[in-house]
């Protein structure tokens, strides 16, 4: 896991009026709300005894330890020690490790590293997916690192074979490019080509342009969301939630904007996710048996042209690792 980025951790409705302890990133995180709404994120351990804060209250905006009720604010500072009196002295080394967040589009992000920028951008999502849509939510635990559930989403050569009954019908098993461009440092486009083999070699990305392809595309903003652009009003988003080196949650929504109608509009979104996650659940049975467990430039494996989002996803992965010499 990559420190000093902005992940997607949870949905805004799982923090509500009472501390949540999680494991995400490898570590117990508490999530608590502030009387204005504003999400707050620490290691979810007090520095006095090391009980889970996730087990106390919220006082006065302050994160209350279940133990001995010892207070701390949003910034990891405690602020009040009941055993020493209002006016007692509070140790410097009662502090907590706290995390910045962000709140948006029904996400939860976290900036997962030390020492945030003072001038700290918040998280970037898809600027073509607005309030005009409607959608629905699964959380579906794999026992795989986060990396392999991303790039099975970036896998356009396996939809014939794990997804023949479902997605994958049709026979299209030659795969032309795939056209992949990075927009930004973090945006990364798939355009996708598959055709059903007709004895012509397929064609280099070169030869391809977004501009040939359908509407349909893949997007995936780093470190951990995804988006299939299906078409104008029909879109899939994943949040790649990394619980920890084995584990991933995968945050599984459907958006749509067909029908306008809120209750009718909400109900079509339900409707669709068992759907979608029987379709995420045949690519499980497989990603849980990769090895090795955790993506890399090289591990042993030997990739073809149709692989070519992977290879650019994991030589962003290792550019960021030796940036922040994370894991």
């Amino acid at each position: 896991m990559i420190r000093n980025q902005w992940y997607v951790l949870l949905e805004s409705n799982e923090v509500k009026d009472k501390p949540i302890g999680v494991t995400r990133m490898g570590e117990k995180m508490v999530f608590w709300r502030d009387a204005a709404g504003k999400v707050h994120a620490a290691v979810d351990r007090c520095p006095h005894r090391g009980v889970q804060l996730s087990l106390g209250a919220v006082v006065d905006d302050h994160l209350q330890c279940p133990f001995h009720g010892f207070e701390y604010d949003a910034s990891g500072k405690c602020v009040h020690v009941p055993a020493n009196g209002r006016g007692g002295v509070i140790p410097a080394t009662l502090r907590l490790n706290t995390y910045p967040t962000h709140e948006a589009h029904g996400y939860i992000w976290v900036w997962w590293g030390t020492d945030p920028p003072a001038d700290l951008e918040p998280p970037t999502f898809f600027d073509n997916l607005d309030d005009t849509f409607y959608y629905a939510s699964a959380h579906d635990p794999w026992d795989a690192h986060y990396s392999r559930v991303i790039e099975n989403q970036l896998d356009v050569v396996h939809l014939p074979f794990i997804h023949r009954r479902t997605i994958g019908r049709g026979g299209r098993t030659l795969v032309d490019g795939p056209l992949v461009q990075w927009r930004g440092d973090k945006m990364l486009y798939t355009y996708v080509f598959n055709r059903v083999d007709d004895g012509t070699p397929p064609r280099k990305p070169g030869e391809l342009s977004p501009k040939a392809a359908t509407s349909v595309h893949l997007e995936f903003i780093m470190p951990n969301l995804w988006q299939n652009y299906i078409s104008p009003d029909v879109r899939i988003v994943a949040a790649f939630v990394p619980v920890d080196e084995g584990h991933t949650l995968l945050y599984l929504r459907f958006y749509q904007r067909f029908m306008r109608v809120p209750v009718l509009g909400k109900l079509i979104a339900r409707l669709a996710m068992p759907v979608n996650v029987y379709i995420a659940h045949e690519d499980r049975r497989v990603v849980v048996t990769h090895r090795p467990a955790i993506s890399g430039l090289k591990i042993g494996e030997a990739l073809i042209q149709g692989d070519l989002p992977i290879i650019e996803y994991r030589r962003k992965r290792e550019e960021w690792q030796r940036a922040t010499s994370g894991g």
